[in-house]
């Protein structure tokens, strides 16, 4: 099974390494990167993971107190602080971290920590969760992995499933929080279900296309920005 990951560090090398170090780790996938606890906070309502990767000094809210909102949660994720300073090692075990790894972390340690994560790690339920649309007038409810992606229209939006389109009352905005990790926004104008992803290609300089396993085998273009999320996720 797999572990999904949270990185959260102010520093963006300090990111890209702990996400290079967890790539050897096939079990492990990074699902989400912030900047700050409160763009970390927004994420966890909207992202599926099992442990968050955090940073302790952090400007604005610090990791401590990130970690105490993010163990709130009725599922609490798994804590591993990573940082600089040894002198917060009480407090992080305060709020119940899992481990501790200090920077430079070394990748025989954070092997150890990703053991540990895959023995604690509780199996949980596929949940069954729905999106209601309209279809011929009425309001019907659509499965979460049916949706192949979700197409911005206007202050609304349209769910697309395999050979079906629908009408959600939903802003494309609203309906991407309450998908669950394995959708991702590739475009302002749309979110994917990376489950239903056949097939990439190069679109350009720095730019790919998806093609979707549905009827009409619908192809679309990364935005620019979100392309080294898109690869990471992936693994391309």
């Amino acid at each position: 099974m797999t572990i999904r990951a949270l990185i959260v560090d102010d520093e963006a090398p300090a990111r890209s390494e702990l996400r290079y170090l967890l790539s050897s780790h096939k079990e492990v996938e990074v699902v989400g990167e912030a900047a700050s606890a409160p763009e970390a906070l927004r994420l966890a309502q909207a992202l599926s993971y099992d442990v968050i990767f955090l940073d302790v000094e952090m400007p604005g809210l610090t990791g401590i107190e990130a970690a105490r909102l993010v163990r709130e949660r009725p599922e609490a994720p798994a804590v591993v602080f990573v940082t600089a300073h040894e002198h917060y090692a009480v407090d992080a075990f305060a709020v119940e971290a899992t481990d501790y790894l200090l920077k430079p972390v070394e990748p025989e340690r954070l092997g150890r920590v990703v053991e540990r994560l895959s023995k604690r790690r509780p199996v949980r339920a596929t949940p069954v969760e729905k999106v209601p649309v309209v279809s011929a007038g009425k309001t019907v409810l659509v499965d979460f992995e049916s949706i192949h992606f979700v197409q911005a229209d206007g202050d609304y939006c349209r769910v697309h499933t395999y050979d079906r389109s629908y009408l959600c009352t939903a802003s494309l905005r609203e309906l991407e929080d309450r998908l669950p990790g394995g959708f991702v926004r590739i475009h302002r104008s749309y979110v994917v279900n990376l489950a239903k992803v056949s097939s990439v290609r190069r679109a350009g300089p720095d730019r790919i296309r998806l093609a979707l396993d549905d009827a009409a085998r619908t192809e679309l273009d990364v935005a620019r920005r979100q392309s080294r999320q898109i690869r990471d996720r992936l693994r391309l």
